[in-house]
């Protein structure tokens, strides 16, 4: 993962849950390409389109609130979701993102500083993210370095396989 993350934007509300970001009908699928390509259709069923060349998603307060089905970050991650921003997130969605190697970012005040179509800079070591549309900058609190050596690693499972050799 690089240290710097810049996309275009999506902009979703709160209490986004994981029945929301993947239907439950969906949970027969393994192959996690055929998961993106059902991700957030419920809401935007342009979503996967918009998504497919790398977005960063931007979420009002309790994303990823509902079960704790690892698919839901996963087929976020394989719609083209560089990253996840958003103002609180449930917290085995955050850890479940984690794990599959999607960065996900707290961030207070992102939700109304943003919207669709912007352009952002995340910077993971210096906790920096600017809106490149509006000039809007915040500082966040850095993901800590275990963290991003799992998400450099691109999940969990790989990274443990790497500390294992």
């Amino acid at each position: 993962m690089n240290s710097k993350i810049q996309a275009k934007t999506i902009v979703f509300g709160n209490n986004i849950d994981t029945d929301v970001i993947l239907p439950g009908k969906y949970l027969v699928l393994v192959d996690p390409n055929e998961l993106g390509k059902h991700a957030l259709e419920s809401l935007d069923t342009e979503f996967v389109q918009k998504a497919k060349d790398g977005v960063i998603l931007v979420g009002g307060k309790n994303f990823g609130c509902g079960s704790s089905r690892e698919q839901a970050p996963l087929a976020l991650k394989y719609s083209g979701v560089k990253c996840v921003i958003a103002e609180s997130f449930a917290r085995i969605f955050f850890r479940n993102a984690i794990n599959i190697g999607l960065p996900v970012i707290e961030c207070r005040g992102i939700s109304t500083a943003v919207k669709s179509g912007d352009e952002l800079v995340v910077d993971f070591e210096a906790g920096n993210i600017e809106n490149l549309s509006n000039g809007k900058k915040f500082h966040v609190e850095k993901l800590p370095p275990f963290i991003m050596e799992i998400l450099a690693d691109g999940g969990l499972i790989e990274h443990l396989r790497r500390k294992m050799k």
